[in-house]
């Protein structure tokens, strides 16, 4: 029998190597030197993530410590994760928005309708028609079933069902109860969503121009509801609950159990799932490493929140804060739809280019939609958490700095402006910092324009590293 593996080809060139040659990088492991080599090169690339956000974060702890006796005390670290809560859902939202370039100016004014909405059932009794008035009463049922067929013709099914919820507990109008309230609010968001996203994806106005309407609009929507000079007062222990409560200290380690062991089990699993395939993957040290820092630091915050922070010896207050796990469960949730979906992968390349994903058959209007709707039912949750930390909803609810904290959050984080690039924890890393800068020059008694001032200069600064990282990533 004749050998032909190398014999020449009829063209005369040697013969094609081994089919798995072609997927060599798929196969290449790496040593820790050479993966940090490369994440170094990638840096210099402009390929920053979130990495100038941490070293932000890390200045700020630093300096704020420095400066004030009490910013590392208990009771300032658990005020500090509840104060930064309702602008980091916020921002969990906007990312998805911020993934295709586009920009949602109503989020803060619609959670405010949102909080609105939810304060007036609860103090009313459940009577939305006696308070909010017959005319008014019949435009907000219509705007829901509005919404409901708005979700049906746009083909996003998961969105059917909240307008009708909304529609159905307005209509029958049950009494007062804290977590019908809070479904009723999240419900409303998703409708106000839906509005905003048919408008921006099938009628083609600009994001920017349709959000800025709507942004006056719920501003004026939520003074119909509360009235000027209003205030309605949130005296109920369950909604008190959920920005001021804590868990037990042993909930709060089962949460840790939980939390940490899940973390460790997903990213070693994932890894040792490429290693056994044969595919690259960062060294197996760093992986440990990680997963040890990660668990480590949450142990000893756990540690730390589980010990008595109260300043009176008649009373307890330990645990960790409700608003961690509520986080906590909309990063992971967010977290797998973006990174392990079909729907995720649509979204990142909707943002990366428009013209490529219509032409790889994504349905890009559908797209465009939904991420309004994710947006607006992530800001009625921000505005759940809000509400509750102040304890009351005005006409100014969602007004002001919200969106503007918001947004910055995202960006702070590492989120692009320019679309294609973020992650849902770019909101967190980017909330932390926007709480630390307000916590901080509280404590140290500096005026709001200084705040405002320190958070702008902040902002101007994520978004030209964004911008001159994109530059000097085009330019390789």
């Amino acid at each position: 029998m004749t050998d032909t593996s190398s014999a020449p080809t009829t063209s005369g060139r040697p013969p094609r190597p081994e089919a798995v040659t072609d997927f060599g990088i798929d196969t290449t492991s790496r040593s820790t030197g050479e993966a940090v080599r490369d994440y170094l090169s990638k840096v210099r690339g402009g390929e920053l993530g979130s990495l100038p956000a941490l070293f932000g974060l890390v200045v700020l702890l630093v300096l704020f410590s420095v400066a004030s006796d009490t910013f590392l005390t208990l009771g300032n670290i658990a005020n500090l994760l509840a104060q930064g809560a309702g602008v980091t859902i916020i921002a969990m939202g906007l990312v998805f928005v911020l993934l295709l370039g586009e920009i949602d100016l109503s989020a803060g004014t619609a959670s405010g309708v949102t909080a609105a909405v939810l304060a007036l059932h609860l103090v009313t009794g459940g009577n939305l028609l006696g308070s909010m008035g017959i005319g008014v009463f019949l435009a907000f049922c219509v705007l829901l079933l509005a919404a409901g067929a708005l979700a049906v013709q746009l083909k996003i099914w998961a969105a059917v069902l909240p307008p009708v919820i909304a529609l159905v507990i307005v209509l029958v109008g049950f009494g007062a109860n804290p977590w019908l309230e809070m479904l009723l609010a999240i419900c409303v968001g998703t409708s106000i969503g839906l509005l905003t996203g048919f408008a921006v994806s099938r009628i083609g106005i600009p994001s920017f121009v349709v959000t800025l309407a709507l942004f006056l609009a719920w501003q004026g929507v939520t003074l119909q509801f509360i009235g000027s000079g209003g205030t309605l007062a949130l005296q109920n222990d369950t909604l008190f609950a959920v920005a001021n409560g804590n868990l037990p200290p042993a909930a709060s380690w089962v949460l840790f159990v939980l939390a940490g062991g899940g973390y460790a089990a997903v990213v070693l699993g994932r890894h040792y799932h490429r290693l056994r395939g044969g595919l690259v993957t960062q060294p197996t040290p760093l992986v440990l490493t990680k997963v040890g820092v990660v668990v480590v630091l949450a142990a000893i915050g756990t540690f730390l929140l589980a010990l008595n922070r109260s300043q009176s010896a008649l009373i307890v207050i330990s645990g960790v804060p409700y608003v961690v796990p509520i986080i906590l469960v909309l990063l992971v949730v967010g977290t797998y739809v973006l990174d392990r979906t079909a729907y995720g992968r649509h979204i990142y390349a909707v943002g990366g280019n428009i013209e490529a994903a219509r032409r790889a058959g994504i349905n890009v209007p559908r797209i465009r939609a939904s991420v309004f709707v994710v947006s607006a039912s992530l800001a009625a949750i921000g505005a759940i958490v809000y509400s509750s930390k102040v304890g009351s909803v005005d006409p100014n609810a969602g007004n002001g700095t919200t969106l503007l904290y918001a947004v910055g959050a995202a960006v702070i984080g590492g989120t692009s402006l320019f679309g294609g690039k973020g992650r849902m924890s770019n909101a967190v890393i980017g909330g932390t910092v926007i709480a630390l800068v307000q916590n901080g020059l509280g404590l140290l008694k500096q005026p709001a324009s200084v705040v405002l001032v320190v958070t702008g200069v902040v902002l101007l600064l994520a978004a030209s590293v964004d911008a001159l990282s994109r530059r000097r990533a085009a330019a390789r």
